[in-house]
């Protein structure tokens, strides 16, 4: 069934005045974009480094502050918060403002959620390679900043509701939808996750509100709703918007891209225990969270199908442009990796692929694929408009970029799922008398080849993120800028 589709500008009706235009807040946008590419080689070069340090562990080098320990979180968080972070907070003020025809909200605010936001990505780092977090398996920072991010979440939802209750279009775009769902919902996770009590106003350590399995649970309902919301439903709101536009078509269907949006944001918030498997958790929650994660396969493959027909009747457009490649590649992996995390959340699967490294490819599938190639789409489409020019400085270093990347990923996602499935069935193996069959230092060195294949995929990935830097970079400082457009002429009578 095709819904009814729409366009993301409503169309002037006839005889309408068209609006005057809006003077919109770009310069925000370009500093969340900066921010977006510089953060994205930070983190994919400390993800570079550390898997470097799994294949030959002396590159540790026996220093606490280079120890693969406080790197993991750095690299974590450098580029789900910092690069992910800055592309969503960016691209939705960027949308909101597009799809509104409004300015942003709040005077300063923009700039206070800027800089407040980049202030906490460096103190987080700066806290993980001291030492200092919440042990928490999404690595928290201390308490103090922890306050110091809702303020600035809830500053960002401010203005981001603050723009879209003055718009002047009175649709609201289904990427709005999306965003206004991924921000509220991180804003819960984040603070009902980290309630602490302070052991001293002046000092950094703190005891969790929770402990035991509450804790645990209590982890895994943010854990998986960080995956959720921040990097599934942030993005499909830049999907649902970037796609249309450099495909220049209408979203395929209108009413399936509601419908998904509903049944996704319902039943996500439900999947996180199929995390806590074979633990202390009671059955029924196990199983609850399962069977909430088998269903997610409906929302999750609408939206997928939803972004790929939307090139339907111009696929000539994928040998062509380069940046639709990579947007709709990003959607075939977001379909991939969302067929394959349901699967993985059913016991029996999860039984082998649990604490191995099939969960880093799937994870990886997920975060290079979808969320890092939809970013890098977004980011092609956005410089040239930001800066004023007519295109991206060099098409030819974004198909580059597209093919490194994508070696990248297929070394990286193959490696990890041969290395994971390989440990967990040698962790399971026994001998004829009952005995586990490998120590575990046996099955390490069985890894070490996929660890080198895996560090050389991340190397490709890096390279590519560096031409993109390069490219953009030069789009924005040599590229060919736009034309300035001449007034139309006022229309003279007949004679």
């Amino acid at each position: 069934m095709r819904g009814k589709t729409m366009t993301i500008s409503t169309a002037l009706s006839p005889g309408r005045v068209p609006d005057a235009p809006v003077a919109y807040r770009d310069d925000v946008v370009r500093w969340f974009m900066i921010a977006a590419v510089f953060w994205a080689v930070v983190g994919m070069l400390v993800g570079v480094i550390i898997a470097a340090q799994l294949t030959y562990p002396a590159l540790n080098l026996g220093l606490p502050w280079t120890s693969f320990g406080r790197l993991r979180p750095v690299h974590t968080s450098g580029v789900i918060f910092a690069f992910g972070g800055s592309m969503l907070i960016g691209t939705s003020f960027y949308i909101v403002q597009r799809t509104c025809k409004a300015r942003l909200f709040g005077g300063f605010a923009p700039e206070f959620v800027f800089w407040g936001y980049q202030a906490f990505i460096v103190m987080a780092a700066l806290s993980y390679v001291l030492g200092g977090s919440q042990s928490k398996e999404y690595a928290e920072p201390e308490w103090y900043l922890d306050i110091w991010l809702a303020v600035v979440w809830v500053t960002y939802l401010v203005v981001f509701v603050g723009t879209i209750m003055k718009r002047k279009e009175p649709h609201i775009y289904v990427s709005l939808w999306y965003f206004l769902a991924f921000i509220i919902t991180i804003a819960v996770l984040h603070i009902v996750n980290n309630l602490a009590i302070p052991v001293s106003f002046f000092g950094s350590k703190s005891y969790s509100l929770f402990s035991g399995v509450q804790d645990a649970m209590t982890q895994w309902w943010y854990g998986h709703n960080a995956v959720g919301f921040f990097l599934t439903a942030g993005f499909l709101g830049m999907m649902y918007y970037f796609v249309p536009k450099q495909a220049e078509r209408p979203i395929w269907s209108y009413r399936l891209s509601i419908v998904s949006f509903w049944s996704l944001i319902f039943v996500y918030i439900w999947a996180g225990p199929h995390h806590l498997h074979y633990t202390a958790l009671p059955d029924w929650v196990q199983t609850l969270g399962m069977t909430f994660s088998i269903i997610l396969w409906m929302p999750s493959w609408a939206s997928m199908v939803n972004g790929v027909m939307t090139v339907s009747g111009r696929w000539d457009r994928l040998r062509t442009d380069p940046i639709l490649r990579f947007m709709i590649v990003a959607v075939a992996f977001y379909g991939m990796s969302t067929f394959e995390g349901p699967l993985m959340s059913i016991r029996a699967v999860n039984g082998l692929s649990h604490y191995t490294d099939w969960t880093v490819g799937h994870v990886h599938s997920g975060a290079l694929g979808w969320n890092a190639f939809i970013s890098f789409g977004a980011l092609y489409y956005l410089f040239p408009k930001l800066w004023g020019r007519k295109a991206i400085y060099s098409q030819s270093a974004i198909r580059l970029h597209f093919w490194l990347g994508t070696i990248g990923i297929v070394l990286y996602i193959t490696s990890m799922w041969a290395s994971g499935i390989m440990q967990g069935l040698m962790w399971r193996a026994y001998d004829s008398l009952g005995f586990l069959q490998y120590s575990f230092v046996e099955t390490v060195a069985a890894m070490h080849p996929y660890y080198a294949i895996r560090t050389v995929g991340g190397l490709c990935f890096l390279s590519g993120v560096l031409i993109m830097a390069w490219n953009l970079w030069k789009t924005a400082t040599a590229g060919e800028p736009v034309e300035a457009q001449p007034a139309t002429p006022a229309l003279q009578p007949a004679e």
